[in-house]
Parts: structure tokens; sequence; C-alpha cells
């Protein structure tokens, strides 16, 4: 019998095993872990309670069974799934429900969900421009964003973080070259934590004609007086152009939406092509965004909680000379560590003395910018915090990592 010709999977799995020795090697291989039972700030990870500092919760809102009973009473009634795309017959009416919610709380005329926050930009940025128009990028813009600029082929200016003046010389020395202008920002920064200068940002949009657009993912139901994110914070509540947000962060469940004009989300019904051609999501996950929109609006003692607790454990790190970025009451505390290997041993650690929190690395931030990214929620009692702060100070001691 003749011998047999090696499979090409073989070949392609040697080639993937180097690949992956490599970044064990460089520190920056990851893997999955189950985590289990959210309950009052903890987790059950690997059998153990641990308390959870690296989850996006920041209200608490996860784990509550009000949203699990909304969520249950949609699943009895009508399924699992929408079975389709919205535009064939994946379009429910408490979808559209949680738009018109959506939409009133950002102060705008309609709003459109999408499965994911990753989905909302790759599909929005592209049908807004394309290779006649220019892109004005935050140079700390999340990844999603960043790949829905390439899939829309505009002329891309990478402006350096939060630089207004440099936004300006870049607009004054564009003007008329494109047939369009699109500035892209966070509202909250991801893994910096720190707030886009909003309000001065829309006005030079206004100045230069044009158009905003802002991913407000981390900002929703933390910020601004009535937790309307980091417009209300910032004073440009309905004054920006594109307004994204997720759902599976402080408002606990799944999913994405643009909010904006009504011709905005028409065209988007017609051109996005991550909303038409995907399936709607679960109607019973809108019916439990739509119970943690009212939570949220009707128990402000969340919001208020992360903010004092997030002061709590900054002034904690700066008592300890660390320099910690951000707002003051900012609910994401980065703590840089540079070396992408000392940070997983860190974070290791941690999770040793019961604490889990979030290690980034390249390619999800700069190459020598790894760090420790802790995120606060209602749902951590201040004495929680306090440990926390001891035990991330001894175990950064002990690591040599560097005060500021």
């Amino acid at each position: 019998m003749a011998s047999l010709a090696p499979s090409p999977s073989t070949s392609l799995n040697e080639a993937l095993n180097a690949e992956l020795e490599e970044l064990a090697a460089r520190g920056l291989r990851r893997s999955l872990r189950a985590v289990r039972q959210r309950r009052a700030g903890t987790v059950l990870l690997d059998g153990e309670r641990t308390a959870d500092f690296a989850s996006n919760d920041y209200l608490g809102l996860a784990a509550d069974p009000r949203l699990a009973r909304a969520a249950a009473a949609v699943l009895e009634s009508e399924g699992t799934g929408a079975s389709a795309a919205r535009l064939i017959t994946g379009n429910h009416p408490v979808h559209e429900a949680l738009e018109r919610e959506l939409a009133a709380f950002k102060h705008v005329e309609r709003a459109l969900l999408f499965p994911s926050g990753y989905m909302a930009n790759v599909g929005t940025i592209p049908a807004l421009v394309g290779p006649d128009d220019v892109i004005y990028s935050d140079a700390l813009n999340h990844a999603s964003l960043i790949d829905g600029m390439r899939l829309a082929r505009a002329t891309v200016r990478v402006v350096p973080h939060t630089d207004l003046d440099a936004l300006e010389r870049l607009l004054r020395e564009d003007a008329g070259r494109f047939r369009r202008s699109l500035i892209i920002t966070e509202g909250v920064f991801s893994m910096d934590g720190d707030l886009s200068p909003l309000e001065p940002l829309v006005a030079l949009a206004r100045t230069f004609g044009a158009w905003t657009y802002v991913d407000d993912a981390h900002g929703t139901g933390v910020l601004g007086a009535t937790g309307r994110g980091a417009l209300e914070q910032c004073g440009v509540l309905g004054q920006v152009d594109v307004v994204v947000g997720t759902l599976g962060k402080a408002l606990g469940t799944t999913g994405a939406y643009v909010a904006g004009s009504n011709t905005l989300i028409e065209l988007l019904l017609n051109r996005a092509r991550s909303f038409i051609f995907t399936t709607g999501t679960p109607p019973a996950m809108a019916a439990a965004t739509l119970e943690a929109m009212r939570i949220a609006q009707n128990e402000p003692w969340r919001r208020e909680a992360v903010r004092a607790r997030a002061s709590r454990l900054r002034q904690r790190l700066r008592l300890d000379g660390r320099d910690v970025p951000g707002m003051p009451d900012g609910h994401i505390v980065p703590v840089h560590v540079g070396d992408p290997v000392r940070t997983m041993r860190i974070v290791a650690d941690l999770r040793r003395r019961g604490f889990l929190v979030g290690g980034v690395r390249p390619p999800t931030v700069p190459a020598g910018t790894s760090r420790l990214r802790i995120s606060v929620s209602a749902m951590h009692p201040p004495e929680l915090i306090d440990a926390l702060a001891a035990n991330l100070i001894d175990a950064l001691n002990a690591s040599g990592a560097n005060r500021a």
C-alpha cells in the first residue's frame, strides 16, 4: 500500500504551534478561564470564591435576578432566538421598544441595535465614509474602531491622544481636500480610563464642518448626573452626530447600539453590513436590557457607589506613590507595569491572594505599556477595596514594579 502524503493539517499545526510558542516566550499568549456564579463583586473561579476586579459589570447588574426574570418571561413566550436578520423576520417589538428607550436616554431621535460593539463599529464607519473621505482617529481608539476605519478605506489621520491642538492643525491642513470628515474618539478610553475632551472637540468639529463619532461603551450608565455617559458628563448630550455604546458593560446584558438622527439610522438599515447580514439579537436579551435601564435610572446609588469606590482605590495607590492615570473617580483604574511577563506574574500573584484583575498586554496596548486594568463595581464593599489596595501594593512591591 502506498504511503499517505502528510496531511495539510500537520504542516498547519507545526506552523501555528511555532507562533504559539513565540507568543508564550514573549508573555503574550492568552487562554480562557471558566468563571461562574457572579455574586456581590465576586466570582467562582476554579472552585474558589474570588473578588472580581476584572469585569466591566460596573453597576453590578449582570447577575441581578430582575434582569433574569425579565429575560425568562420573554424566553417563555418567544423562545431563544430572533431566527433571522431583523430586515427579514427577526425584528421583534421588544427590539424596537429598547431602541426607543436608548434614543430617549441619549437625547437623540433614534437608535439601532447591533449584536456587539465590535459589529456596531465595523458596520457603521464604512457605511458613513469611504475612499474619498478622511477620518481623524485618537491614537488610543479601540481595536473595533480601528478595524472599522480599515474597512472604510478612507484616509486616516491618527491624532495624538486627546490632543486638540494637533487635531485642529490637521483639520485646517485638510480643509477642502476631502468629501467628508469624521472625528472618531472614545468617550472613556477603555484601557486608560481617561475622559475625552468632548465639549471642545464638538466645537472644533463644527468649526470645520466635520462629523463626530463617539464610542461611549465605558461611560454609559456610570458617568453624568443621570448616568447618560461621557456626553452628559461633558455637556454635549444630543450634540454628537454618531453615538455608539454597548449593553454588556454597565447594563449587564449583551449587544450594542448606534444612536443619532433618524436619517443616520435609516442609512445604517440599508448600508451597515454587520446589521444587514446577521441574525437579530435574542428578544429575551432586549427585554433584560430594558429592565437594566429601568434599574440603572431608578437606583442612582449604583453609579455613586462605583465612583466613590474608585476614588477610594485611587487614593490608596497614590499614597503609595503610584501614578494612576484617568479621572479622580474613574472606574477604570490602570496600573502601568511595562513588561508583559512581569504584568502577568503580578496578575498570578493577586489571583493566589484571592483577587482577579486584568492583565493587559500588546496588541491591546502599545509595546512597553503592559498594565493591570482594574475595574471597580458598585458591588464591591469598601473593605474589599481596602483589601485589594493593600494586596496590590504588596504584589507590586514584591515584583519590583517601579513607582511613578
